[in-house]
């Protein structure tokens, strides 16, 4: 490992002094500058424990809940690789970044636990697993069958499993119990089973209906406990507990991000994941608080328009089930206790209602201005941005690091060019953190999948950088700047890391990161546009794909009668009308591509055309389609198009309701068609009566 003094000094605006041993030899150094009040950040993640304690024993030490101590790792993400001599400017970057202060805190979701636990499963293997945590938690048995104890030490409960619903503190449980045998009756002395001539019982106490032939033996059996009925109704069961153990092979939630407080341990015991499960179990009893992780402008959201669906991006990303339609209230409703926190919904939303909260997107724009202008600083080119996990991905980008400084001449490490940035989830940023990052001089922007992702997240994330590509790519900037990388090991993603620098921006980025997605889109935009004027071939527009949030609208006007229906379900005022006389009118750069104003279009005379437009004209109003009005026979008022109340007259003028007068006040304006009606002398009247 290499490091540069004077570099790290000179892109970080301060004196360093290189330490080789500061935890152990050069200790003092660090206790005198725990005794100051300024930041501190230590460049070890390795022995931050030790740090910790060191700085609590140091006498005169600023308290950590003043003034916190902030580390990064900048061994195995730079120093660590075949070249880590050439490393100093990412090392720097990544101590610029480490130093910014912590996410401002957002509001956040309560759950509260008291301990009752169900296992579903076999009773052989719930017992086995409730033996390990009934000290601690109030454990009750879903039965499915198995032998279970012949001491009734917990409540057992079997029967047609109906569902489970909920989250941690409130998991509603519905069963349905339709078999002879009631166990809150049963003794378990085991006489019915003595009784039974076809073995129909077992050690699970209740009756194979398949195998009974109606002997009714055991009922004779158990007619002192009255237990067996074999006339009893199926009844209808609904508990409540805190914490669900499923044992079955098939989990009781069929989406990719279950519940918190629900747990899948197919096999039991034996399972590879029964330790670190049990000791969660063990865990989840008191309250406990997550971030609210989003943050929703119903104004914002395209959603629905007058109970017509739009754009349904975010229900069918969320792998948690935590977004359902309300299509009667035109607007989406997020569940925060089944939230994640992946924010996959705020990378497919196109218009902003659905934004990330924790940390905010500006925050995030912060640090990654800072990682970018730091590596320029310290004479860094080409930089690549790897987004990555903070858990698995974090784990993969150390590990190459250490396969590289234990085999030396095989493992190649992480390139000195490609700078790591932790993310809560790698689907919580999209296409305008993306541009922004390539518009403050980033050559590359990668984000590392390791499979843990739901799949539907790998599609979007995908879809989202071929439309940052082709934007990029149609503003003339050469190479591949976007790219979805998959790696479940350290080979696996060095050789991902491999690929050669793009083109980047000539004078980088200052605009910073908005609250709201569509500003900040027009920012990077706005600022790549003035960049590559000079390199950029004379084409009016880009063609961008499908999923794109920019684009226009095209209008068949033969089709289109201007009834204007688009304009009310447009919810970015894209789509506006003009008062003076009937036209359809456009601002493209309003436009978010959500097609509520083609499924409301009557005629379907719309259609989509994602692309960006270039030049002026995209932020201006132009006319997509006019008519001549059509004018009052009574008082020439105009009031409709011509297209319009010719088409309306032609499919009602053979229907009898329309005939002589009625089909002439359809040409008369609503006020004129009143006042006909009560001064015609013809006119039958409820009076005549």
């Amino acid at each position: 490992m290499t490091l540069n003094p004077r570099v790290l000094s000179d892109a970080l605006d301060e004196d360093l002094t290189l330490h080789t041993s500061l935890c152990r030899r050069d200790a003092p150094a660090f206790q005198k500058a725990c005794r100051s009040s300024d930041e501190l950040v230590v460049a070890c993640t390795q022995e931050s424990r030790l740090f910790t304690e060191l700085s609590d024993q140091t006498e005169g030490a600023v308290s950590l809940d003043v003034r916190p101590i902030r580390f990064v790792n900048i061994r195995e993400t730079g120093g660590w690789s075949r070249e880590g001599a050439q490393a100093s400017p990412k090392m720097a970057a990544l101590l610029a970044a480490a130093r910014l202060p912590d996410a401002e805190p957002v509001p956040t979701v309560t759950y509260k636990s008291a301990g009752r636990l169900l296992i579903i499963g076999a009773l052989d293997q719930s017992e086995a697993i409730a033996e390990r945590v009934a000290d601690v938690l109030e454990v009750s048995l879903m039965s499915t069958g198995g032998a279970g104890m012949q001491a009734r030490r917990y409540p057992v409960m079997a029967g047609e499993l109906q569902h489970v619903q909920g989250w941690l503190g409130a998991f509603d449980v519905q069963w349905q119990t339709n078999n002879p045998i009631d166990l809150d009756l049963c003794t378990r002395c085991n006489a019915c089973l003595s009784a039974c001539p076809e073995d129909a019982i077992g050690l699970d106490y209740q009756i194979d209906m398949s195998k009974c032939q109606s002997h009714r033996a055991c009922v004779k059996a158990c007619d002192a406990v009255g237990a067996i009925n074999f006339q009893r109704d199926a009844q209808e069961h609904t508990e409540r507990f805190d914490i669900v153990l499923d044992l079955r092979e098939a989990p009781a939630f069929t989406q990719h991000a279950h519940p918190q407080g629900y747990f899948h341990l197919p096999g039991g015991l034996r399972a590879d994941a029964a330790l670190a499960t049990l000791m969660q179990l063990r865990e989840l009893v008191g309250e406990f608080e997550k971030p609210k992780f989003f943050n929703y402008k119903q104004k914002l959201c395209a959603h629905g328009r007058n109970e017509t669906v739009g754009c349904n991006a975010c229900v069918e990303i969320c792998s948690a089930l935590a977004i359902r339609s309300d299509v009667q209230r035109n607007q989406i409703v997020v569940n925060p206790n089944l939230c994640v926190g992946c924010g996959a919904c705020t990378t497919v939303c196109p218009t902003g209602a659905l934004t990330y909260a924790y940390p905010r997107a500006s925050e995030q724009g912060v640090k990654l201005r800072t990682l970018l202008a730091t590596y320029a600083k310290a004479g860094g080119k080409d930089a690549a941005l790897l987004l990555h996990s903070e858990v698995a991905g974090a784990a993969l980008v150390h590990e190459a690091g250490r396969s590289a400084s234990l085999q030396p001449k095989g493992a190649r490490g992480l390139p000195a060019r490609v700078i790591p940035m932790p993310l809560w989830h790698t689907a919580s940023i999209g296409l305008d953190v993306w541009l922004s990052a390539f518009a403050y001089g980033a050559s590359q922007v990668w984000v590392l999948m390791t499979g843990e992702e739901a799949p539907q997240y790998r599609d979007a994330v995908r879809e989202q950088m071929a439309v940052a590509q082709a934007i990029v790519s149609g503003l003339g900037y050469s190479g591949r700047h976007f790219r979805l990388i998959e790696a479940r090991d350290a080979k696996a993603l060095e050789a991902a890391l491999a690929d050669a620098p793009a083109q980047t921006v000539k004078r980088r980025g200052t605009f910073a990161i908005q609250g709201e997605k569509r500003a900040t889109v027009e920012l990077a935009l706005d600022h790549l546009l003035q960049d590559s004027a000079a390199q950029r071939a004379p084409a009016e527009a880009i063609a961008l794909p499908g999923a794109s949030l920019l684009g226009a609208i095209n209008v068949n006007k033969d089709a289109c009668t201007l009834c204007l229906s688009c304009v009310s379900a447009c919810p970015a005022s894209a789509l506006q009308d003009n008062t003076e006389r009937p036209q359809l009118r456009f601002i493209e750069k309003n436009c978010v591509q959500c097609g509520l104003c083609a499924s409301t279009c009557p005629e379907d005379a719309i259609t989509l055309q994602p692309r960006l437009l270039l030049g002026e004209q995209r932020k201006q109003l132009r006319v997509l389609n006019e008519a001549q009005p059509y004018h009052c026979i009574r008082c020439a008022k105009p009031f409709g198009t011509l297209k319009g109340i010719e088409m309306m007259l032609g499919k009602l003028a053979g229907h009898s309701m329309f005939q002589g007068e009625a089909l002439e006040r359809l040409k008369m304006c609503g006020d004129c068609r009143v006042v006909d009606l009560y001064s015609n002398p013809g006119e039958s009247r409820i009076t005549d009566l």
